[in-house]
């Protein structure tokens, strides 16, 4: 588990494209010039090794296809470095650190992970990332740059959904908007005093000599890094939450906190070493108990709420307002955000099977009966859910679905925009394709013919 905000998603990143490190080519394997950049015939090697390993069927994917790719992502990032675009190597390298982190823990060790991308030890691999993912942030912003003026008009969107020809007039599925109301257990005082006291026993045990690798084997209740001693490695772009953050900055080499309190429970945080702007640290988590009258007193108190709402004694909205614990929802009366879009509206047919279950046979307006759930970093909470605003599957109409219609009408202008800022700067940078790739039926004119 890493301290991270709960609505913040951190991808495990699997690379798919090589980049390139002018250190490491070799000459006779240049299938490509694009301005400052080369492309390896080895680059699309490993392209293909990777979609397969991510369960791609690669019998549908061309070596041309791929080739044609990593000729627009050096054309973006050729020239972002032409447009002056910056990226930092201290922000290349805080990212890189994150991303090694997360591909630690999701494969299993360092070992695991060097096998995988085959590199022969760290710094090898480092270098490789590095070089990947300073060239993977100077093409998005490259991108952003080219996307980002592009607006479009109401005339426009209307002209683009009337030239959709009736039989290819998109479909779109069935969407709802969910609210949710939350009680969460009351822990109490002495239960949380009881973990404090832990960490302040354990936390003297160490400063007596004992080993802080071993207590957090023994006690941490954190999985993500119990078993390797609480270990973590952060800088202040690291996406922990806050409370964890400013402790952990907040200590000198050797130092270890007094307990302390975040979403997931109490921690204490042992320093081991400071490097420049990063951290390297282990730390101890024990959540306080929830008993089980504690749980019983939830349950009655959203029994007591859901039954104000369908006497109509009070709205749904103005409920959660006034009594929910989630203070995410809780003031837009309980509204859930789509992970997906970050919009009030869920497609059932992309909706979390869990809230799927839980909304599907609901009316729009219905309450739900209380739900017991549990989340990591919070653990048990009852929970009520109603439905609105409910819209079956349908073909678009103007009207009706105007807000999608414009945005699949800005993306197909964004599209063209591209496309016609490709061709320009196809003409005016130095592009060289071997012989071997003349054939390939390429979208764009790389051949410039």
């Amino acid at each position: 588990m890493k301290f991270i905000n709960k609505k913040f998603f951190l991808p495990f990143l699997l690379v798919t494209t090589l980049s390139f490190a002018q250190s490491r080519v070799k000459v006779d394997g240049v299938i490509a010039v694009v301005g400052d950049y080369v492309v390896l015939d080895s680059d699309i090697d490993y392209e293909l090794i990777q979609l397969k390993a991510q369960g791609v069927d690669i019998k549908t994917i061309t070596r041309c296809e791929l080739f044609g790719k990593q000729l627009e992502d050096k054309l973006y990032a050729h020239q972002a470095i032409q447009d002056s675009i910056v990226v930092s190597d201290a922000e290349v390298n805080g990212y890189m650190s994150e991303q090694i982190d997360a591909m630690v823990e999701q494969i299993g060790g360092m070992d695991k992970v060097l096998k995988f991308y085959n590199k022969k030890n760290e710094e090898d691999f480092r270098s490789y990332l590095f070089d990947f993912i300073k060239m993977n942030k100077l093409t998005s912003q490259m991108q952003n740059k080219i996307v980002d003026k592009v607006t479009i008009t109401p005339e426009e969107v209307r002209n683009f959904f009337k030239a959709i020809p009736a039989d290819e007039i998109p479909v779109f599925g069935a969407e709802m908007e969910v609210a949710q109301i939350v009680v969460k257990p009351i822990i109490t005082e002495e239960e949380k005093q009881r973990v404090v006291a832990k960490l302040n026993e354990i936390r003297q045990d160490v400063l007596n000599g004992s080993s802080f690798f071993s207590k957090a084997v023994l006690f941490s209740e954190d999985p993500g890094s119990s078993s390797n001693g609480g270990f973590y490695k952060m800088n202040r772009k690291t996406p922990f939450v806050k409370e964890f953050k400013d402790v952990a900055f907040s200590l000198a080499e050797g130092e270890i906190s007094e307990p302390f309190e975040t979403d997931f429970g109490y921690h204490i945080i042992l320093v081991e070493k400071i490097k420049g702007q990063e951290v390297e640290l282990r730390h101890i988590l024990m959540a306080p108990k929830v008993s089980p009258q504690a749980i019983k007193d939830a349950k009655e108190k959203i029994e007591v709420i859901r039954t104000k709402i369908i006497n109509k004694e009070i709205s749904f909205a103005e409920a959660a307002k006034s009594s929910s614990d989630e203070k995410e929802t809780r003031n837009n009366g309980g509204v859930l955000l789509n992970p997906r879009t970050m919009e009030p509206r869920f497609e059932l047919t992309k909706m979390d099977p869990t809230l799927y279950a839980q909304v599907s046979d609901l009316k729009d307006g219905e309450v739900s009966y209380p739900i017991l759930d549990e989340e990591r970093g919070v653990g048990k909470f009852y929970k009520i859910i109603t439905v609105n605003n409910r819209t079956e599957e349908h073909t678009a109409e103007f009207s009706k679905d105007y807000l999608k219609i414009k945005e699949l009408a800005l993306r197909d202008k964004q599209i063209k925009e591209i496309a016609k800022w490709t061709e320009e700067k196809i003409k005016e940078t130095y592009i060289k394709i071997s012989d071997d790739y003349k054939d390939c039926d390429f979208t764009n004119n790389w051949l410039k013919k």
